[in-house]
């Protein structure tokens, strides 16, 4: 049954929903293809803010919005499109939900009522995110994450995580103690809430200064590299996400080694999760990152086998480490002639991807250069 998907779903540039939505330096998002055409079309400033972008902007990508985007149709109420006239009604109705989840005489049923139903309304209303905002009811929401009740605490973060799509909560969020809550519920809380806890980090992190702010707060990091290691697939999954958010700032980078990941990630991306080596490409940006790297046995197996089964976004970051490793170590030069590496990357010469054919090239260059 069809239903209404929210505008912030849509690219600002094309107007479509986003298949593959990226952040640029202002903080704003958009669709990939839209976003690169307009790069690529010589323009050097955010289409919005028309603030200057530099010479050759990052585009980062949005997990959590595309994993909202992915799964709205299968979580949405299977119901008709909203008319426009039932408009106010809808505000109306969010109002009454507001005063009840921030009402201390409201009971526990009520509370978890509106906070159920506000989460729905929240995905698909901007307007009502900012209502919810503007009302000062973060605060109930965040008192609800501090609760022992599973299921109040889930639909609490649920209704965060939401709030944070909006680029100017990002900010406020963290400064009304969000990340403290976060923390806690990466230690001790449900698989489900742990899952959802590390989306927000994702989502917080899009803002440049929540990345510093995140990955200074105690046990933030060591959290989420704790739910790497123990966690189920989605709490991995996730907890990846976050940590690569937060490594694109480069102090993070040597907090996340520190915390012993290196070895974790390994045994993740060689069970299968490439997002795993997606942040290995981010610490071997640093030097700590190199010099773990080269003591985890089988490493270089791993990297090869992705090179050779992999996606994409795989191959690619798996060149880059190779190359980076190899310019710090002829050892690891010789092992990865061994395994035949160079071999594969003149297979690669032929490959779709621009970002492929060039680390492929520079890999090359550095095994070849190496006498």
């Amino acid at each position: 049954m069809a239903f209404e998907l929210p505008n912030d779903f849509r690219c600002p540039i094309s107007l479509e929903i986003m298949s593959d939505p990226v952040i640029i330096q202002s903080g704003h998002t958009f669709d990939r293809v839209s976003i690169q055409r307009w790069i690529d079309s010589g323009n050097r400033t955010c289409p919005i803010t028309k603030l200057p972008l530099s010479e050759n902007p990052s585009l980062i990508p949005n997990h959590a919005l595309r994993s909202l985007i992915a799964n709205f149709a299968h979580v949405s109420p299977q119901e008709s499109p909203r008319p426009k006239t039932q408009q106010d009604h809808t505000q109306s109705q969010s109002q009454s939900l507001i005063s009840t989840l921030v009402s201390r005489s409201s009971s526990y049923e009520s509370r978890l009522e509106s906070l159920t139903r506000l989460v729905r309304l929240t995905k698909r209303d901007s307007l009502i995110r900012r209502k919810i905002t503007e009302s000062g009811a973060v605060r109930a929401a965040l008192d609800c994450v501090d609760s022992c009740n599973q299921v109040l605490q889930e639909k609490s973060l649920s209704l965060l995580l939401n709030l944070s799509l909006e680029d100017e909560n990002k900010v406020g969020l963290v400064a009304d103690g969000v990340i403290r809550r976060i923390v806690a519920v990466l230690r001790v809380g449900s698989p489900d809430c742990k899952a959802i806890a590390a989306t927000l980090l994702t989502s917080l992190a899009v803002v440049e200064v929540n990345k510093a702010t995140i990955g200074s707060y105690p046990d933030a990091i060591s959290a989420l590299v704790s739910l790497l290691r123990l966690g189920n697939d989605r709490e991995r999954k996730e907890s990846a996400t976050a940590l690569y958010a937060l490594c694109s700032f480069p102090d993070n980078r040597k907090r996340v080694v520190d915390c012993g990941s290196v070895p974790i990630l390994v045994e993740a991306a060689d069970s299968g999760l490439e997002r795993a080596v997606e942040v290995l490409g981010l610490l071997v940006k640093c030097r700590g990152g190199r010099e773990e790297m080269s003591k985890v046995s089988g490493f270089i197996e791993v990297l090869v086998n992705v090179l050779k089964n992999g996606s994409l976004k795989g191959i690619q970051y798996s060149l880059f480490i190779l190359n980076c490793l190899c310019c710090c170590s002829r050892e690891i030069v010789d092992e990865v002639k061994r395994e035949g590496v160079v071999e594969i990357c003149f297979s690669l010469e032929d490959n779709e991807s621009e970002k492929i054919r060039r680390n492929a090239t520079n890999l090359v260059h550095t095994l070849l250069g190496v006498q």
